[in-house]
């Protein structure tokens, strides 16, 4: 089995030894990025197609490239490598937040045992501020690229992200007790199967892994259009603030988000 943690830390010092002995000869990139993120938790049911379009958010981050191909602050002392023409590095700072619901056959209408009634009012938030670096490489050379020799360069990342988590819960279940009406500290207002402090809204930190496959588009010498599809793997099952210990709850929170971006070469 893949050890995502082992791979995270491979790549952190792959990046700071690349960056340690290319710093003479990069030069800088900014911009901003935005697009809708589906989420993937605990909340709905694994698979199922409301579910994965309907817990659904936006995110909007701030990128920065170390660029080591751009000729403008080319070191000519330093013969340019392969690294140089195919890879950039790529820092982040990003903010994404998805409104969870519970979605499939459980929460069917025509449901109208308790557990459906609370399994309706369940709602959430996922929050997340992340940060964090990734590794792209691109196919095509970068400087040919930046030349016009064609309009489009294709790529792919690899990047471990610190993600400072804060989800929210709430609950409009009609609970028999009404001291316990909307108490998301109260077990009997959630699903009756799932262990006591399965709901734990409580804010955290984790890192993840992240990859993701793209396409920038010359707009001119200075600027490019970019649009980017990301998957990312939390080393952590809380981030929804959802982690219960039934037989589907498989895997980790993850999500995929579809942005677009603008760049722009700092000169």
């Amino acid at each position: 089995m893949l050890n995502y943690k082992r791979l995270a830390l491979f790549l952190c010092l792959f990046v700071f030894y690349q960056t340690a002995f290319s710093q003479l000869g990069s030069s800088h990139e900014i911009g901003i990025v935005a697009g809708p993120v589906e989420f993937r938790s605990d909340y709905g049911v694994r698979d199922n197609a409301s579910t994965n379009f309907g817990n659904s958010g936006f995110g909007i981050g701030i990128v920065h490239y170390m660029n080591f191909s751009y000729k403008r602050n080319y070191n000519f002392r330093r013969p340019i490598t392969y690294f140089d023409e195919h890879f950039k590095i790529r820092n982040e700072i990003s903010f994404n937040k998805i409104t969870l619901n519970h979605f499939g056959r459980w929460v069917d209408p025509s449901k109208t045992s308790e557990d459906a009634k609370r399994l309706r009012a369940h709602e959430g938030k996922a929050t997340n501020l992340d940060l964090g670096t990734e590794l792209e490489f691109f196919p095509l050379e970068i400087h040919a690229f930046e030349t016009f020799a064609y309009n489009y360069a294709p790529f792919i990342s690899l990047g471990v992200h610190y993600t400072s988590f804060n989800p929210k819960v709430s609950t409009t279940y009609a609970n028999p007790d009404p001291t316990a009406v909307g108490d998301v500290t109260n077990p009997s207002n959630f699903y009756s199967l799932w262990e006591p402090g399965s709901v734990d809204a409580s804010p955290g930190s984790t890192f993840s892994l992240v990859t993701s496959v793209g396409v920038r588009y010359k707009v001119n010498k200075l600027s490019d259009l970019m649009l980017n599809l990301r998957w990312q793997y939390y080393f952590n099952d809380s981030v929804d603030g959802l982690d219960h210990q039934l037989a589907s709850n498989k895997y980790n929170d993850w999500l995929l988000w579809l942005n677009v971006g603008y760049i722009y070469y700092l000169d």
